[in-house]
């Protein structure tokens, strides 16, 4: 049985819709993607606008304050300065413990504390270090000769400076080595170092220099 003229007709048209769908689809395919989703993201944002009246009606818990604390007791602080000159003395390694306390009747002022020591020149320096054996002393200044000496082997100079002497130059490089101050602590009016440490003055010119200290205390005094 052949098709009517009305039937050929519908499916005429119904496959030039097709046609037409599958045109725009391949030319606009976001326009395609938008049209797919729109009921999906209707839905969405109808279930989202429920969800936020119902938790705007819903009172919320309000955690209570954090508690306050009160402020933890601030240390009292002093600061006290004090300029020392040392005796002249030519190169060596010198202890000065009992020098630097004798110096600093302060001290005893202070139940807990720093001690800062500074030497304001740069051909010397200071240490802490071995207080019983003076051939300590002794073995440390040839050490730092022997790391700095002032000629070569076969009396060579080594060094660009010479202005002040040939033992100028190694002078500052000790003392770049070893450093121009020390710190050490304070407890109960004392200087709390170990059992064998005492400060050092290390000179390291060949003649007699007198040497300014800088005494730096800071700590809480006694009651």
């Amino acid at each position: 049985m052949s098709p009517t003229p009305h039937n050929r007709n519908q499916t005429s048209q119904t496959t030039t819709l097709l046609i037409l769908c599958f045109i725009i689809i391949c030319l606009f395919p976001n326009l395609f993607h938008f049209l797919w989703n729109l009921p999906l993201t209707a839905l969405g944002y109808a279930f989202s606008t429920s969800s936020s009246s119902s938790k705007a009606t819903t009172p919320r818990h309000t955690p209570p304050p954090p508690p306050t604390l009160s402020s933890a007791p601030t240390m009292t602080g002093s600061w006290f300065q004090k300029q020392l000159t040392l005796p002249a003395r030519s190169r060596g390694s010198y202890l000065i413990t009992d020098e630097i306390v004798g110096a600093l009747p302060e001290l005893k002022n202070y139940k807990v504390g720093i001690l800062h020591l500074f030497v304001q020149h740069t051909s010397c320096a200071l240490s802490l270090n071995e207080n019983w054996d003076d051939d300590v002393r002794a073995d440390m200044s040839d050490a730092l000769d022997r790391i700095a000496p002032e000629a070569g082997p076969k009396g060579q100079e080594l060094y660009r400076h010479s202005a002040e002497g040939p033992d100028d130059m190694p002078a500052h490089i000790k003392s770049a080595l070893v450093g121009a101050s020390v710190t050490i602590p304070i407890k109960d009016g004392k200087l709390a170092t170990g059992t064998w440490q005492g400060i050092w003055y290390l000179e390291f010119r060949a003649s007699k220099h007198q040497r300014r200290l800088v005494a730096t205390i800071q700590g809480e005094p006694k009651a």
